[in-house]
Formats: structure tokens, sequence, C-alpha cells
């Protein structure tokens, strides 16, 4: 994780905003504010983020637009916040691609832990090979985050997407449990909600498989898990 990351807080409350703002520079990380799409939109132009914390109750465009809109193109760490706790919501969220999902009202604390977990998985993940793992002309990369189709075009993965395809690649033709590809791809970081592991694969299939001549890449077996089924290579 890079000293003092940049935290681009999106959230249309301006007092809510402030008191994160408040605790997450208390806490040594740099903070920006965007109370629209349109002001997020002209701070990622003009600068980097680490990490977006995202309201879903915004003016104009939603925050579930957003997410979507980001997921197209970026890798980007998303964190949402929601008035509601509703189950739809926190589900609604993990498929369009957070990389998690916090209901207000939240204790600050329990949000900067959030933020340090997805920022350190996303900088570090799982324990990797330096090599290239290419499968079916798949290519991804461990040391830059990216998966690239085979006419080479790249694939826009969440942070958990990336972590679990890895550990697929990682350990193919295995049968492997829902709990064990959580302690594969996330590990004690692992937080009650992602074991909505189903979620994760299935979003993974809609990338993999509409672009695959071979749709079966990730076999669901019954009562036991998932096996990713492609013969993966290490490329130098």
């Amino acid at each position: 994780m890079r000293p003092n990351p940049h935290i681009l807080v999106v959230e249309d409350d301006h007092e809510i905003s402030a008191l994160i703002i408040r605790f997450l520079r208390a806490n040594d990380l740099r903070v920006s504010a965007a109370h629209s799409a349109n002001e997020m939109d002209r701070i990622l132009e003009n600068g980097r983020v680490d990490l977006v914390i995202l309201d879903i109750m915004l003016p104009g465009e939603d925050g579930f637009s957003i997410c979507r809109r980001l997921r197209k193109s970026s890798n980007l760490p998303i964190v949402m916040l929601t008035a509601k706790g509703d189950d739809i919501d926190r589900i609604m969220g993990l498929e369009i691609g957070a990389d998690d999902y916090l209901p207000k009202p939240f204790n600050p604390r329990e949000l900067l832990a959030r933020i340090r977990a997805v920022l350190r998985r996303s900088s570090e993940g799982i324990p990797r090979d330096s090599k290239i793992l290419t499968f079916h002309g798949w290519c991804l990369d461990p040391n830059t985050r990216q998966l690239r189709n085979p006419e080479g075009a790249r694939v826009a993965l969440t942070g958990g997407e990336f972590d679990l395809l890895l550990a697929f690649c990682l350990h193919p033709r295995r049968i492997l449990s829902r709990d064990q590809l959580i302690d594969l791809a996330r590990g004690r970081d692992a937080a009650p909600f992602e074991r909505s592991v189903d979620v994760c694969v299935s979003r993974l299939r809609q990338k993999l498989e509409r672009q695959s001549t071979d749709p079966a890449l990730i076999q669901t077996i019954r009562s036991g898990g998932y096996m990713f089924v492609a013969d993966v290579k290490s490329a130098c």
C-alpha cells in the first residue's frame, strides 16, 4: 500500500463528507471531496486517486451508475456507502463491481479499517508468481494486476475479481470450496459479506465467457464449490 494514499469522498451530504474527511486526514490519508458525478470526474482527470468512497444517493447520476461506469475502464477500488442496509442493495453493489460496502450510519473506524483492507488487497493481493499466467489465449499479469483477452485488449476487473481469478489460475483443475476460495483470494481480510463468492464468480463468468469460444472455464461442482478447468501456463 502506498504511503499517504489519496482517497476521494463522493458524498452530497456536506456534514457526512466533512466528518469523513476530518477523520481520514487525522489518520494520515490524503482526501479530496466531490458532491456529484461531475465533480468526481474532474478530480479523477486531474490527478491520481487510490480509492473512491462512493455514496449511492447522489444528485443526478447515482452511485450505482457511477460504479458501473468506472468499472468499464478502471480497477480503481470502490467502497460504497448507503443509507439503506437491505441485502438487495448490498448484492447490487457487489454485482456491479464495488470492492466493499458499508451502510449508514457507520463507525468511522470501521470505514478506515475497510479502506485499509481494500487498499492492501489491491496493492498486494495474494502470494503470487511473478510470471504472467496464460490460459486459452488470455493473459493474467500478477504484477500489473491486469487481464487481457485473446485479442490483447484489457478487460477491467475489480480487486475481488482479480484476486479470485488469480486464485483459480494458481490452483487449476482442483475443486475449491467457497471457503477455500475466500481464504486463497482474501485471507484474513475477508469481510462477512464477501462470502457471497458466487456473485464474484458470476461476474467473472460474464467477462470471460462472452469473449471465449469455450464458455465453461469455471465449472460449478455440486456440493463442492468450483473448478477452473483451463490449462494454465506461466510465460516469462
